[in-house]
């Protein structure tokens, strides 16, 4: 299974029906730095930004684009890096998942349109699950699968040893597929989930 392929047109114009259907706003652009400009266009200036860990926003330029501080956000996820206090920097953390916007990625979208992340900690899931009114993920077309069982599988062959290599890369023992979020649709009439799908391969 080839799971850096892009698929073809047919494919991610079914996957767009599907998630639409299940209440996700989905943008469909070429290029990462399409996706980047899309994310300013989402985010008003004075919104609360807090963002997941995401090999996919490094390297679209959000990351480094946040820590500019030309956005007019509040960036949540600054004050917690700069929180040296460890207790306050914990609460810090649990409080982040009430911010008006949550950016992340996803590992895994399925034709029909569910949604599955993979997490170590858990950290990301409650923003994506619930707490955070403006969801904007941005993801590879090449994250698309045929069904669930194919997303648990691109999750497990293909998403873990990757990322279990780069923290034992960066000096962490490894990593963990600690819990996995299976998104099926989108109930709550305040919250706003958007998928940026980019047709070139990023992240994992």
């Amino acid at each position: 299974m080839d799971y850096a392929k892009i698929p073809e047109g047919s494919v991610i114009e079914r996957v767009l029906g599907a998630l639409k259907a299940r209440n996700i706003h989905t943008i469909v652009v070429e290029t990462k730095e399409e996706a980047l400009e899309e994310i300013k266009k989402l985010i008003p200036k004075g919104a609360q930004v807090m963002n997941g860990s995401s090999m996919t926003l490094n390297e679209i330029g959000f990351v480094d684009y946040l820590k500019t501080g030309e956005h007019g956000w509040d960036n949540v996820h600054k004050e917690i890096v700069n929180e040296k206090d460890l207790a306050k920097q914990a609460r810090l953390r649990k409080e982040s998942v009430l911010a008006d916007y949550f950016l992340g990625s996803v590992h895994a979208i399925t034709e029909a349109g569910q949604i599955l992340i993979a997490s170590a900690s858990g950290s990301q899931i409650p923003s994506c699950a619930f707490t955070s009114d403006n969801v904007i993920w941005v993801a590879s077309a090449n994250k698309i699968v045929s069904d669930r069982e194919a997303a648990f599988k691109r999750i497990e062959d293909y998403v873990f040893p990757l990322e279990n290599k780069r923290m034992q890369g960066v000096g962490y023992p490894g990593s963990a597929i600690g819990r996995v979020l299976v998104l099926e649709r989108e109930i709550m009439p305040n919250r706003h989930l958007t998928m940026i799908l980019v047709k070139e391969k990023l992240g994992f």
